[in-house]
């Protein structure tokens, strides 16, 4: 058990450690350029047409936090993420009083309010659990809230498959299909949405670009 314990602790300090170095070489804003299209073509199709509260889990320097806490119907936007060196970069930031940044993880979080929204990109598949932490995510959501998942890296895109080899960290890897399931076992209702960039030189992004899983937690 105690061996167990330091395996998982190992691969969460990896992941750490890769996102801090990230904060301060510029891959965080390499990330922003990355991501940024697709996920602001994805959100600029939701319709945030009444007072909402919007949380990013795996925020990185806030690029989306900061894109949302421009809406003029969004009362707070917070993100997480497990990196402090992300969080520092992130707070440098800070362009209004709405955007609240804070080092921690979605797991050991502590909080006692609820959100909206919440939106995760490229950041579900590092965590230890992904069936507890859509659990917590699931529970951070008022009945009827909405979690946006993006990512670029899933089975049926295997083109994307061999980053966990490069990068050298844990990454769970999952087909479209698995992801769903993952979803409607902790309770959403789900659909799926691929992004494409139909100009990009990179095949993978104008054949199957980025998925987005959408939960919707029932009004019950």
């Amino acid at each position: 058990m105690i061996k167990l314990q330091n395996k998982k602790q190992q691969e969460m300090d990896g992941v750490r450690k890769t996102f801090d170095e990230w904060a301060v070489n510029g891959r965080a804003e390499l990330m922003e350029i990355e991501h940024g299209k697709n996920v602001s073509k994805f959100l600029d199709e939701i319709s945030f047409d009444k007072s909402f509260t919007f949380l990013d889990f795996g925020c990185g320097n806030g690029w989306v936090v900061r894109k949302i806490s421009n809406h003029i119907n969004c009362k707070k936007a917070v993100g997480i993420d497990k990196s402090k060196k992300m969080i520092v970069q992130a707070k440098k930031k800070v362009a209004n009083t709405k955007e609240i940044f804070i080092h921690t993880d979605i797991d050991s979080w502590k909080y006692r309010g609820k959100f909206n929204y919440i939106f995760s990109m490229e950041s579900l598949y590092y965590v230890d659990s992904i069936e507890k932490s859509l659990q917590k995510i699931y529970k951070l959501l008022t009945p009827g809230g909405v979690f946006f998942c993006g990512t670029d890296f899933y089975t049926d895109n295997k083109a994307t498959a061999r980053w966990a080899v490069v990068m050298k960290i844990r990454m769970h890897l999952h087909s479209e299909k698995e992801w769903k399931k993952f979803f409607e076992n902790a309770g959403f209702n789900v659909k799926t949405k691929h992004i494409k960039d139909l100009k990009s030189r990179k095949k993978w992004k104008r054949e199957f670009g980025t998925l987005f899983l959408i939960g919707i937690k029932p009004v019950k």
